[in-house]
């Protein structure tokens, strides 16, 4: 277990764009419709924080999510997420797109989803991460697996844990701490 995780820390160390995906990570995974049948979302607050203080440290963030909702446009844009592709079936499609646009390569890419659909992107991407209550079969295959849930936390927990790694996180907290 210690070198799954320094292999982890060591992934997240060279990340320079991480990628998150909506339903099951910043987002429960539960869809409630409303009257008009409307879908509505609910995002942790923690999370957006954490994605925050990510890009103040240098690393940018996306979005690469199957479902297309104007929620997740609102919040992506609320957290200054440049890169966000929604309604996306070939997701790693999207990913290749997501490379020529800002000429990172996968390997400096972190991505953060919890279905087989992500398994294409995940299998890719220098640090591949996931939630407790993630598919199995992606929960084996990556580098990562939060101890939060989806929705829950996870992507915060995630975004101090490459923090951590790239040695940002006290530069992070410091402003909140004077």
């Amino acid at each position: 277990m210690e070198i799954q995780a320094t292999q982890a820390n060591e992934r997240a160390a060279r990340i320079r764009l991480m990628i998150f995906d909506v339903d099951g990570i910043l987002t429960d995974g539960s869809l409630h419709y409303g009257p008009e049948g409307e879908v509505i979302k609910t995002f942790n607050v923690l999370d957006g924080h954490g994605i925050k203080l990510l890009q103040q440290s240098g690393v940018a963030t996306a979005i690469i999510s199957a479902r297309k909702s104007a929620l997740v446009a609102h919040r992506a844009s609320d957290l200054g997420i440049a890169h966000v592709r929604q309604g996306v079936h070939d997701k790693r499609a999207a990913f290749e797109q997501l490379l020529d646009e800002t000429g990172i390569v996968a390997e400096a890419c972190g991505f953060v989803g919890d279905d087989v659909i992500d398994l294409p992107i995940l299998l890719r991407v220098g640090f591949a991460a996931s939630v407790p209550n993630g598919h199995p079969e992606v929960r084996k295959r990556v580098h990562y697996v939060t101890r939060v849930a989806g929705g829950a936390g996870a992507a915060r927990e995630l975004c101090d844990f490459i923090l951590h790694a790239q040695g940002n996180y006290e530069a992070a907290l410091a402003p909140y701490l004077a």
